[in-house]
């Protein structure tokens, strides 16, 4: 069964998107939060220093104007050209708050990794040497700020650091790199396979009768299909026979290209047992078709079908292997249910025929049980059914009506409807 509320390939991609857009915002939030804290906390608590006041409240504001430049880009995607203008200006904001909270004892420094990782994260391997830039400056801002005695172990410490960020930033770029060539291919392969789908239910529409021409004027039917996914498991048919016509209409267990290939199946076996006169022999044939060369059904799925032949003079035959949702609508009043006590193709071997007589005007209306969800799905739905059947006799109503139902209710299920009436000679 398919999960209705899960969002649809198209409606993910758009997430996605929107997820990117945001992002720069999202990352210079987390900075420049960071960073106003680092320097409020300097100011109160003992424990912090605050060796030089105006720089690290420089260092605040050039990552609150870079908040400030993120959501100028977000509102405008045509700046999204300079969006790494951003983390190159938060390297120079950090370095503002280490020389203004300490310098070396500083104990913000590792806030220097948010936009190392922001722009090594992105494609290319420019993008690992961009941070390292970025670092370098960090790191030299305080000997621009305070140029003292440079120390001999401040030269070694910024090329040690050097060394691990740029560490750190090829394993991120690397990392990235991959997740994007894992997201291109599934991508791809999504692409084909909706094709795929597209095709099978294409094809699956096509197999489909279009119009009742061939049909002897002595019947009248109308069907409609609606399948909870691209491709379902139901299946409706029908085609002249020597002495009248036939009809069939198909419930296979589960949804998709699977289901879809074995109600393909189910239907062509069917036709091409246009010349037997028993529907339990076609039942049978259907059948023997899904089984495998020991005789073993090739698939857990089954096949629920009700297959009905109708004589030009009104005598009918229909099987029912495990199907049971076959009202007979007589005109003169009343109503029955076709059913048997056989099992559903892919469960049993045998089936039985029975026989009905239909007058002109009667009307034998077969659904899916996806149709039953749209009349509650309960114990009800049945007895709602048939009273919706019963309003709505004519074949072109009944079939238009279920079909609006399903077209306006959600339905988890395939939604299949096949109505006959015979007309008489």
């Amino acid at each position: 069964m398919p999960d209705t509320t899960a969002p649809s390939p198209s409606e993910q991609d758009r997430d996605r998107s929107s997820r990117a857009r945001f992002a720069p915002l999202a990352n210079q939030t987390v900075i420049a939060g960071l960073t106003v804290v680092a320097a409020v906390s300097s100011v109160l608590l003992p424990w912090l220093e605050v060796t030089n006041g105006p720089a690290m409240w420089s260092g605040v504001v050039l990552a609150l104007l870079g908040l400030a430049a993120t959501a100028l880009i977000v509102c405008r995607p045509a700046l999204l050209a300079v969006e790494l203008l951003v983390p190159a200006l938060d390297f120079v904001a950090i370095g503002l708050l280490r020389f203004g909270t300490g310098d070396a004892r500083s104990v913000f420094l590792a806030a220097i990794l948010l936009p190392l990782i922001w722009i090594a994260a992105r494609p290319g391997r420019r993008h690992i040497v961009y941070p390292l830039a970025g670092t370098a400056v960090t790191f030299l801002l305080p000997i621009v700020l305070d140029p003292g005695d440079i120390l001999a172990s401040e030269l070694v410490r910024l090329v040690f650091v050097l060394l691990v960020f740029a560490a750190v930033a090829g394993v991120t770029n690397e990392l990235a790199r991959q997740a994007a060539l894992r997201l291109r291919t599934a991508q791809q392969l999504r692409r084909i396979a909706e094709s795929e789908i597209g095709q099978a239910a294409r094809v699956q529409r096509a197999l489909l009768p279009g119009s009742d021409v061939g049909i002897p004027a002595e019947f009248t039917v109308r069907g409609v299909c609606l399948p909870a996914r691209s491709v379902g498991g139901d299946f409706y048919d029908w085609f002249p026979t020597s002495d009248g016509a036939a009809f069939t209409l198909g419930d296979v267990m589960g949804k998709g290209a699977g289901a879809g290939m074995i109600a393909a199946v189910v239907r062509s076996v069917m036709r091409t047992s246009v010349d037997a006169a028993d529907p339990a022999a076609s039942v049978a044939a259907a059948s023997g078709a899904l089984s495998t060369d020991t005789g073993d059904a090739s698939t857990d799925q089954f096949t629920t079908c009700f297959h009905l032949r109708v004589a030009a003079d009104g005598s009918a035959r229909w099987a029912d292997a495990g199907h049971g949702l076959n009202l007979l609508l007589r005109r003169a009043g009343g109503s029955e249910w076709l059913r048997s006590g056989d099992l559903p193709i892919g469960v049993d071997t045998a089936w039985t025929s029975a026989r009905t007589a239909l007058l002109p005007g009667d009307v034998v209306v077969s659904v899916s049980d996806g149709v039953l969800d749209l009349f509650g799905g309960d114990v009800d739905a049945l007895e709602a059914f048939r009273a919706f059947a019963t309003a709505h006799p004519e074949p072109d109503d009944l079939v238009t009506g279920i079909g609006a139902l399903g077209d306006d209710v959600e339905h988890d299920d395939d939604v299949t409807v096949l109505a006959v009436r015979y007309d008489g000679r």
